[in-house]
């Protein structure tokens, strides 16, 4: 039995939030065979929800590694506290930025973030910084304008107006984790500022609890924060949409996200038991 650990976008789903039919059919082909489906990103639990992927996975690693579940136990949560919450929504909102706090219940989502993301989703969807034509819309999940002081958040994002705000955020938040993403070619569209926490710390600490050996373990990603789950696990695969970092650090080479790339590394390490 092997365990393994997925990113989600651009790994299982594409950057217009869709499962490829063949993702779908490897993921529950595998867990038939015996084998654990954990989910190891950025998201909470609301946004895994929330995707509808298809599959009831058997664990999750959410906020980047600051929560960590296995079937109904939750072996680790890390949020921010109430104090470091305060102090990122009121900095924010001096800044004029737009920001949301994801949690596993819900995301709350500044009252301006609607209008203030627009470009960046659409950037997002369309994989370069011209970002014209398909805008998404806002989730279900997405709270607007209330309960923003809050003890319960796994990490935050908040949209850049330019890179300096990145840069700013990293020495005003110097006791946190302070990022960036964007999607396909790690664009710097957002900033996330997260407890110290990564994925292979998490995974590391599940390894611990269920006693799992590295070599039963494999790792799919398509981006730099995928690294430290790289170096976890035994084996690791980037998705042929990764950058050429990941691809580098990688130990198998896929196909694209929409290319059938998870179905055919999964085929390639005998998961699905053809």
């Amino acid at each position: 039995m092997a365990i393994l650990f997925l990113d989600v976008d651009g790994t299982i789903i594409n950057y217009h939030a869709e499962t490829p039919a063949s993702a779908l059919e490897a993921l529950k082909k595998a867990q038939q065979n015996g084998h654990q489906l954990i989910v190891c990103t950025g998201c909470s639990e609301c946004e895994i929800e929330g995707r509808k992927i298809g599959v009831n996975f058997d664990g999750i690693i959410g906020g980047n590694g600051c929560y960590v579940r296995l079937h109904d136990e939750v072996i680790h949560h890390s949020p921010l506290t109430l104090e470091q919450c305060t102090h990122f929504v009121d900095w924010c909102k001096s800044r004029g930025l737009a920001f949301r706090l994801e949690c596993n219940g819900g995301m709350y989502i500044s009252s301006d973030y609607e209008v203030k993301s627009r470009k960046a989703r659409m950037q997002y969807v369309a994989g370069n910084e011209n970002g014209k034509g398909y805008l998404p819309p806002l989730k279900e999940w997405m709270i607007e304008g209330e309960n923003l002081y809050r003890d319960d958040v796994n990490k935050t994002a908040f949209v850049l107006n330019s890179y300096q705000d990145y840069l700013d955020a990293k020495e005003e938040f110097s006791d946190l984790i302070v990022d960036t993403w964007g999607g396909k070619d790690e664009m710097a569209l957002y900033g996330a500022v997260r407890r110290e926490a990564d994925k292979k710390s998490s995974i590391e600490m599940l390894m611990n609890h269920c006693n799992i050996q590295k070599e039963d373990m494999i790792a799919f990603g398509d981006g730099v924060v995928d690294l430290p789950m790289f170096e976890a696990c035994g084996n690791s695969v980037a998705m042929g949409n990764g950058n050429e970092i990941v691809k580098n650090a990688a130990t198998y080479i896929t196909d694209d996200v929409d290319a059938d790339g998870l179905y055919n590394a999964f085929q390639h390490f005998g998961l699905l038991g053809e």
